[in-house]
């Protein structure tokens, strides 16, 4: 028993399930949301790699999770730096923002705080001079999309 709560906790940790998620509440669908973001991404010089329909998958499968969209997204400029510090930082970059809808109907922007995230892969915190800047992009690009 002891031995399984600590093989699940050291998952956990290497999982970076301690980040912090954030969320930002907007009042648009899923679709609206995930196209604004997608634009603000754009309009900031970023990349947006790849658009996950999570919501799509689940009904193939015969399940209804509600709208659900992940993008993927980034720019070397912000990036590049926290994989100079530490190389797994990798694992969690590019950038990722879940827009989704609750079991309630709202739709929320979620993301996970970039330096909990990254102090997960890289056994200790990095310099705020990485870490910042990325938590600024997904504060503005997050704000712009549920505006």
């Amino acid at each position: 028993m002891l031995r399984s709560l600590i093989l699940a906790l050291t998952f956990l940790a290497a999982t970076g399930a301690g980040a912090e998620t954030v969320k930002v509440a907007t009042g648009k669908s899923v679709a609206e949301a995930a196209e604004a973001l997608a634009q603000a991404i754009e309009a900031a010089g970023a990349t947006l790699f790849a658009r996950v329909d999570h919501g799509a998958g689940a009904q193939k499968v015969g399940q209804d999770i509600g709208a659900s969209e992940l993008l993927i997204f980034g720019n070397p400029e912000v990036g590049t730096p926290a994989m100079v510090e530490a190389r797994e930082a990798g694992l969690a970059l590019p950038l990722k923002v879940l827009v989704y809808e609750d079991r309630q109907g709202g739709t929320w922007l979620a993301y996970e705080a970039p330096a909990e995230r990254l102090a997960d892969l890289a056994d200790g915190a990095l310099p705020s001079e990485v870490t910042d800047p990325m938590t600024g992009a997904l504060r503005k690009l997050t704000a712009k999309a549920a505006e």
